[in-house]
């Protein structure tokens, strides 16, 4: 473990009621989100500009879900893309009568590359552990998504950088609850908030720097 921690956003993504379907109607629901996810990921770096790499560090597949790992300067769009994964699900629901929905959570916490026993890059770490604690969260009121308090102080630090995303949030109607504080199954407090659109859409992260520019003189 002589690798420096990645200090950044995950995104976990958790199908509803997944282990009550039918093992063909697991099959067929994962297989379809996994496929329609990758072309909205591809498209979203294709509006950005910017390799796939350098939004999403890897995927970890959790049997009823995934984990983003999101690249480290993408800090804080996490919020944002759990929102556009909650859009997408809202019209694959429309397709499949069986399909209630995902839950999402993110935090911003560390996380450790290492290669598995196949030779795969793969993550371990506390943030991964942490993210998944907020899925936990009893009542997650549906086309929302529940943040941890980590998570929200760095949306805020992102949106400040980023002021057009902040007018973008402000256009879909963007809204937080007050302060939720529960425990988890390991009776340590977590606090979080639950975000979400009342005008729903899929947001691509921003341009890097070297793509925006300059202001003329």
């Amino acid at each position: 473990m002589t690798q420096r921690v990645i200090d950044t956003d995950i995104v976990l993504i958790d199908i509803i009621d997944f282990s009550r379907l039918g093992m063909e109607e697991q099959l067929e629901i994962i297989s379809y989100l996994s496929l329609t996810y990758k072309k909205m990921i591809q498209k979203m770096v294709k509006i950005s500009g910017i390799p796939m790499e350098k939004m999403l560090q890897g995927i970890i597949p959790t049997g009823d879900g995934f984990y983003c790992i999101l690249h480290p300067s993408l800090k804080g769009f996490g919020p944002i893309l759990g929102l556009s994964f909650i859009h997408f699900s809202d019209l694959i629901a429309k397709e499949y009568p069986y399909f209630r929905g995902i839950r999402v959570a993110v935090h911003t916490g560390k996380v450790h590359r290492f290669e598995d026993i196949l030779g795969h890059e793969n993550f371990v770490g506390d943030g991964l552990n942490e993210c998944a604690r907020y899925i936990e969260i009893k009542n997650l009121i549906i086309s929302t998504v529940i943040i941890s308090d980590r998570a929200y102080e760095v949306l805020q630090e992102f949106l400040l950088l980023h002021g057009d995303f902040h007018a973008l949030l402000e256009k879909c109607e963007f809204r937080h609850s007050s302060l939720h504080t529960f425990q988890d199954k390991h009776k340590v407090t977590r606090n979080g908030y639950l975000i979400w659109m009342r005008k729903g859409g899929i947001i691509p992260p921003p341009k890097p720097d070297w793509m925006i520019p300059s202001k003329k003189r």
